[in-house]
């Protein structure tokens, strides 16, 4: 993507200077490093992956499951960094409430704290199961994690586990 705009700071002769023998220690330049903390990969990577979900709702199982594989190959330190800001317009209530049970399990198992835009995703109204099969509901009215079914979400399978 080129980059069309710019960005002024003002810093003290002290901060400058810090900043630069930061990002030097790094081996990259001011600007890169700069942006490598406020906006880094993994949190575009995820930020993807979620337009995906959002651009293909006839996919969602492929979507989901690239969100899954992402947040399942995250250390505590990069699940914090790509969950912490994202941008949910446009994906539904079913989606959203998804990606925030599935974002929420993932802290929870990595004692990462969930960050305040999947606390703000209201529940669905109605519950929704993964299957239609009547015998199995209550099978995952029990064995759904809490995560899911807080969010009226019915799943047999989560993070790390896979169908």
């Amino acid at each position: 993507m080129a980059k069309t705009q710019q960005l002024q700071l003002r810093v003290t002769v002290e901060q400058k200077e810090r900043i630069k023998a930061q990002a030097a220690q790094a081996g990259q330049d001011v600007s890169k490093w700069i942006l490598g903390l406020l906006l880094p990969e993994v949190a575009d990577e995820f930020q993807r992956r979620i337009d995906r979900l959002r651009s293909d709702p006839s996919a969602y199982s492929v979507a989901l499951a690239a969100l899954h594989d992402l947040l399942q190959s995250l250390n505590a330190k990069k699940l914090e960094l790509a969950v912490r800001g994202v941008e949910l317009d446009g994906l539904d209530a079913w989606a959203a409430n998804y990606l925030a049970a599935m974002v929420e399990y993932a802290c929870a198992g990595k004692h990462v704290p969930v960050p305040d835009w999947a606390r703000a995703v209201e529940p669905l109204s109605t519950p929704w199961f993964a299957t239609r099969l009547e015998s199995l509901r209550l099978h995952l009215l029990t064995s759904s994690p809490a995560p899911f079914r807080r969010r009226n979400l019915f799943v047999d399978s989560t993070l790390g586990d896979r169908v």
